[in-house]
């Protein structure tokens, strides 16, 4: 792992790839590996811009992080993105397709493009994304980029994990208000109204104008920062210059009075009791004699012999009474 984290601080791309793919696996010995890998490389994070990127399908997610990555790469940053897709529930297989969607993104030199499946966890993330963004910080990438997978409504695991929370909207939705619902519009740092142009420009001010008047009756989610809307078209890479703009405020803000440092210090301690709940849901369902008994409280629940909760409660009640014993 020491030679390993060496190659990732030194910017080696094929490292870094091979070590995403140890800490994306769930195999227990893998597990153990990525942990050792975290530690060797954890000195060499914290210092890129992290930002997530959400919005409903069809608001051209791709399109905008491709434009978005090759204004930064043109600014002589290094940028990396993580990209989410959604696995099947039936087949648990993920398209994957996001380097063919940014295809002049993938061929940059400065730039790495990282798919991966959410593997049926919520929130619009997978669940080693936050390690896998350590990793890419190591690695020297100044910007780091979390696209979502883009259901609209329950991308909230992201603002947990990025310094600052970007929404993707489309104008021309028919009731604005009505595409996105509040709790998401709450999380948001900045709005970008994309395809803001052609035809579309206009409808797009108006809904620039609804959300201004909308997010003007929210609580700011920061005290140093209230959301901003913003138009642009990432077809026509116009309005990238401002939103990078936005950013760097939005840092600048942040930077006061230490308001990164417990942002960031919050987001360590909220991944710690998630690490915690899942190594806790994953022993118990590992368990011997709660692998034994579940056939049957499953069969009882089915067959309405006896509530979810009840049955929760008698396999908690075996699996601490061994852990006791």
């Amino acid at each position: 792992m020491s030679e390993t984290a060496d190659r990732i601080l030194a910017g080696n791309r094929r490292a870094l790839a091979r070590a995403i793919t140890l800490v994306e696996s769930s195999r227990a010995d893998h597990r153990e590996q990525a942990q050792a890998l975290l530690a060797e490389i954890i000195h060499g994070t914290g210092g890129a811009v992290r930002l997530g990127i959400s919005g409903t399908p069809g608001v051209g997610k791709s399109t905008f992080i491709e434009a978005f990555g090759q204004f930064l790469t043109a600014q002589g940053l290094k940028v990396a993105v993580l990209a989410v897709d959604p696995s099947s529930k039936r087949t648990g297989g993920s398209i994957l397709g996001d380097k063919t969607r940014m295809e002049q993104l993938a061929r940059d030199p400065n730039a790495f493009i990282r798919p991966s499946p959410s593997g049926g966890t919520l929130g619009g993330v997978a669940r080693r994304t936050r390690e896998t963004m350590l990793l890419v910080e190591a690695a020297g990438y100044d910007v780091v980029l979390v696209e979502t997978v883009g259901v609209g409504q329950s991308e909230t695991t992201v603002s947990d994990m990025v310094d600052m929370f970007l929404l993707l909207l489309a104008p021309g939705g028919g009731d604005e208000l009505q595409g996105i619902k509040r709790g998401v519009m709450e999380l948001a740092d900045l709005i970008v109204i994309n395809k803001a142009d052609g035809d579309l420009l206009a409808p797009a001010k108006r809904a620039a104008t609804e959300y201004r008047g909308a997010i003007g009756l929210i609580r700011p989610k920061h005290a140093e920062w209230r959301a901003r809307v913003r138009l642009a078209s990432a077809l026509r890479n116009t309005g990238i210059d401002e939103i990078w703009r936005d950013i760097e405020k939005f840092r600048q803000a942040m930077g006061e009075n230490s308001g990164l440092e417990r942002l960031r210090a919050e987001q360590a301690r909220s991944w710690m009791w998630q690490e915690l709940t899942d190594g806790l849901v994953q022993a118990l369902t590992q368990d011997r004699r709660v692998a034994e008994a579940l056939p049957e409280w499953e069969s009882r629940v089915a067959e309405g012999q006896a509530t979810p909760g009840a049955a929760a409660d008698a396999l908690r009640a075996l699996f601490l009474a061994q852990s006791k014993g």
